[in-house]
């Protein structure tokens, strides 16, 4: 699913790219700290990391080299670099950084808590681990409309392929829970929305055609027919603006914890 950072970028990376500055922000760290960015995916947190926090070094890992071909063409600050990596079982010693990130990655791996037991592993006692996902039961609004579309038109084959069922870490108290089990303290869930606003309808749906992702991938197995039918129900019922762009917005769940 996650092997094209191009596709990836026009469908989901412009919009985390904007939330990761906003998270990196918020959470305050002290400049020239140690960070990992697990699941890194295209670079959109490190490179905010970079951008934000002025950091000693930020190590990235994520398990499709796909996604590390982008992140390594786009990230060239000497201080950023990236593995190979699969967050349940992080190449590194115990107590390696001072601030671990993970961004809009957990929900796709298979065992989330054997990460955050990682994360809790490689983060210094006292240090700081946090991470966000996307709000797919409701707030996530380009993903949300797609699959209330999808499964207005094929109810029972969109009912188990639905983020917002899949996917029930996406919500305030199972990733508060996550972290509090994995034993940090002081733990914390915030929000953090951003606006999502699309230049027209066809920068809207052209994403989508990519098959990165859930919705994409789901897409791409209908006829051309079925995949009309999902465009056509959307394009009646996306909001626009006098200008034909499309305001949506999207919102993610942030939680926060010391190790």
């Amino acid at each position: 699913m996650w092997q094209s950072g191009d596709a990836y970028e026009a469908y989901i990376g412009r919009w985390s790219r904007r939330i990761a500055q906003t998270f990196v922000r918020q959470l305050g760290a002290p400049a020239n700290r140690r960070w990992l960015d697990v699941g890194c995916g295209t670079g959109a947190l490190t490179s905010a990391v970079l951008a934000v926090a002025d950091p000693a070094e930020v190590d990235g890992v994520d398990p499709s080299e796909g996604f590390l071909k982008t992140a390594r063409a786009s990230v060239t600050d000497p201080r950023a670099s990236f593995t190979l990596a699969d967050a349940r079982s992080l190449p590194f010693p115990d107590d390696r950084f001072d601030v671990t990130v993970s961004g809009l990655v957990l929900n796709f791996v298979p065992d989330p808590a054997r990460a955050a037991a990682e994360i809790a592993r490689v983060t210094v006692p006292g240090g700081l681990a946090a991470a966000y996902l996307w709000d797919l039961a409701e707030g996530m609004e380009l993903i949300r409309r797609f699959w209330d579309a999808a499964a207005e038109l094929a109810p029972e084959q969109v009912a188990e392929l639905d983020e917002g069922r899949r996917f029930p870490l996406c919500r305030p108290e199972p990733l508060g829970r996550l972290w509090t089990e994995a034993g940090f303290t002081a733990v914390a869930v915030g929000e953090i929305e951003i606006p999502t606003v699309f230049a027209d309808f066809d920068d809207y749906w052209q994403p989508f055609l990519g098959a990165q992702g859930p919705a994409p991938s789901y897409l791409a197995t209908l006829p051309e027919a079925g995949r009309g039918r999902i465009r056509e129900l959307l394009r009646g019922r996306l909001p626009a603006n006098p200008d034909g762009s499309i305001p949506l917005s999207a919102r993610a769940w942030v939680v926060r914890g010391t190790a």
